[in-house]
C-alpha cells in the first residue's frame, strides 16, 4: 500500500467534499497554495492571508470534518479497485472538463477510457414503450456497424436508459452507466446483474462517496454529467416533463448535439421529444444514419484512400501553426486539452490558433474539443469562394433577412480560404457563434439559411456540392 498516494487521494477527496467547493475555486486554490494538501494543513489565518479571503471554506472544523470522511472514502476505493478520477488526472473525462461545474473528483468503475473517439447519451422516459425500446435497439446495433468506437452512456434507470446499456452490451459497444449515489449500491436493485457485466465492458461512474446518503436532487444533479462526457445526446420518449429534458437542456447549454426520436401527436411518451424539435433545441432522428451524418462520423470512410493530411501549398502558416500541423499529422487527431500539454501551449492561444487553421481550411473541428487534419484529395483540390459570380453572390445575400448571419458571411469572405468540407463539417454552427458572438442555440435555429445561400454561391463558384440534409 503507497502511504503518500492514499494520503493524496484523501485531501483530493476531503477538497472535494468541502461545502461551497467547485472546480474554478479549487483551481485558485491549488493555483495559490501549491498542493491540494496545503488547504488541509495550513491555518485558517494563513490561507486567509496568502489568498486575500476570509472564507467560511476555510474554516478548521469543517476542514477536518471533510478529511476523516474521506479517509473511509480511501479504504473503501483501494479494497473495491476503484479508481478515483481527479479534474488534474489525464484520465479525467476531457470532454466533462469543458464543462465549469464539472465535479473535483469521479469515481469509476470500469475497463474504459474515456477518451474515446465518439461518445453518445441515450436517455428517456422510465416508462418506455416498445416503440421507444426498439428503437434503441436498432439505434446502437448500427452505430456497432458503421462506428464501432462508441462509447454508449446513460443513467441505468429503467425504461430507455437500461435499454440503452444492454443494447450496447448486446452489440458489443462499451457502456458507462452514471449514478445519483456512491458504488456501494445499486439502484435500482433489479439492474444489478447489468451493472456487473458493464464493469466488464464499460463501468460505472459517480461522483458521489458512499457515506452520501441519496437524495432525489442527485439524480438530477447526475444528468449534468450524462450531457457533459457525450458528443451528442439522444433523448427517446419523454413526457412533457422529465430528467430527459432537463438533460437535453444542460446538454445545448455545454453546446453538445442533441437529438430527438418524433413520435406521434398525442402520444403521452413523445409529448417532449416532439417538443424539442418544435422549439429547434434538438434535431429529428430517425436512425444511426441521421446521427452519423449530423456529427460528420461518416465522412471519413467515404473518402479515396490516397490522401494527404499536409495544408495546400498556397497555404501560409506561422511557426505555431506548423507546429499544430506537424502534431496533427502524427497523431491523425488531437484533443485541444491533451494538446495544450503536449505542445505547452497556453490553450487560449491554441483556441485561437486552431480557429485560424479552420479559416485556412487545414483543420476540421469535432464534438469534445476535437481537431483532425483536412484531407486534400489527391487530384481534387478543395474548393473555394473566389471573386467570381459576385454580383449572383451579393444577390443572395441580400436575400437573407438576418444580419447576425450577413455578418459571419461577411467574415468568412474576407477570408477566401472556404473550404466545402469546412462548410459541412459539424463544427460550422460554432465557428459563426464565435465569429458573431451569438449564442450557439439561436445559430442553430437559423443555421439552414446560410448553408443554402452557401450552397448556392458554391455552385456558383463551379463546386460540386451535394445534397445536406439536417
Amino acid at each position: 500500500m503507497d502511504t503518500f498516494a492514499d494520503e493524496q487521494l484523501r485531501y483530493r477527496i476531503a477538497l472535494a467534499s468541502v461545502k461551497g467547493m467547485n472546480r474554478l475555486l479549487a483551481e485558485s486554490l491549488v493555483e495559490l497554495t501549491g498542493d491540494v494538501s496545503a488547504f488541509f494543513t495550513l491555518s485558517q489565518r494563513e490561507l486567509s492571508d496568502l489568498t486575500g479571503w476570509n472564507s467560511s471554506l476555510f474554516s478548521e472544523v469543517e476542514r477536518g470534518k471533510a478529511l476523516m470522511a474521506a479517509a473511509g472514502e480511501v479504504e473503501f476505493i483501494r479494497k473495491n479497485n476503484i479508481t478515483p478520477l481527479f479534474f488534474t488526472d489525464a484520465d479525467y473525462p476531457q470532454r466533462l472538463l469543458e464543462c465549469d461545474d464539472a465535479p473535483l473528483i469521479l469515481y469509476y468503475k470500469g475497463n474504459v477510457s474515456f477518451q474515446q473517439p465518439r461518445v453518445v447519451s441515450i436517455v428517456g422516459t422510465r416508462h418506455a414503450t416498445p416503440y421507444g425500446k426498439n428503437f434503441v435497439d436498432t439505434l446502437v446495433r448500427d452505430l456497432a456497424d458503421t462506428c464501432p468506437d462508441t462509447l454508449i452512456v446513460s443513467g441505468l434507470a429503467y425504461g430507455i436508459d437500461i435499454a440503452a446499456h444492454r443494447a450496447a452490451l448486446r452489440y458489443g459497444l462499451p457502456t458507462v452507466g452514471v449514478l445519483a449515489h456512491g458504488l456501494n449500491t445499486i439502484y435500482p436493485a433489479q439492474h444489478r446483474n447489468t451493472a456487473v457485466e458493464m464493469v466488464g465492458n464499460g463501468g460505472l461512474l459517480t461522483e458521489y462517496t458512499t457515506s452520501q446518503p441519496t437524495h432525489r436532487g442527485f439524480f438530477l444533479a447526475r444528468n449534468r454529467i450524462v450531457a457533459g462526457v457525450a458528443d451528442a445526446v439522444v433523448v427517446v420518449e419523454s413526457g412533457v416533463k422529465g430528467g430527459s429534458l432537463f438533460t437535453a437542456t444542460i446538454a445545448s447549454d455545454y453546446h453538445r448535439d442533441v437529438f430527438a426520436l418524433p413520435g406521434r401527436v398525442g402520444d403521452i411518451s413523445s409529448m417532449g421529444c416532439n417538443n424539442l424539435i418544435r422549439q429547434n433545441k434538438a434535431a429529428l432522428l430517425t436512425c444511426a444514419d441521421d446521427l452519423i451524418e449530423a456529427m460528420g462520423w461518416g465522412v471519413r470512410k467515404e473518402q479515396p484512400s490516397q490522401t494527404t493530411l499536409a495544408p495546400q501549398q498556397d497555404v501560409q502558416l506561422t511557426d505555431e501553426e506548423k507546429l499544430i500541423m506537424q502534431y496533427l499529422a502524427h497523431n491523425g487527431e488531437g484533443q485541444i486539452n491533451r494538446m495544450a500539454v503536449e505542445l505547452n501551449t497556453p490553450i487560449a492561444t491554441l483556441s485561437a490558433t486552431l480557429v485560424e487553421l479552420e479559416f485556412k481550411g487545414c483543420v476540421v473541428a469535432f464534438p469534445g474539443g476535437v481537431y483532425r487534419p483536412m484531407p486534400s484529395i489527391s487530384g481534387r483540390p478543395r474548393s473555394r469562394i473566389t471573386r467570381s459570380g459576385h454580383a449572383e453572390e451579393s444577390s443572395i445575400i441580400a436575400s437573407l433577412p438576418d444580419h447576425a448571419w450577413i455578418t459571419s458571411y461577411s467574415c468568412f469572405r474576407k477570408t477566401e480560404q472556404i473550404s466545402r468540407e469546412m462548410l459541412f463539417s459539424s463544427s460550422i454552427t460554432r465557428i459563426f457563434s464565435r465569429i458573431t458572438k451569438t449564442p450557439l442555440l439561436v445559430q442553430r435555429q437559423r443555421e439552414y439559411k446560410l448553408r443554402t445561400a452557401l450552397r448556392q454561391i458554391f455552385c456558383l463558384n463551379g463546386a460540386a456540392v451535394g445534397t445536406y440534409n439536417r
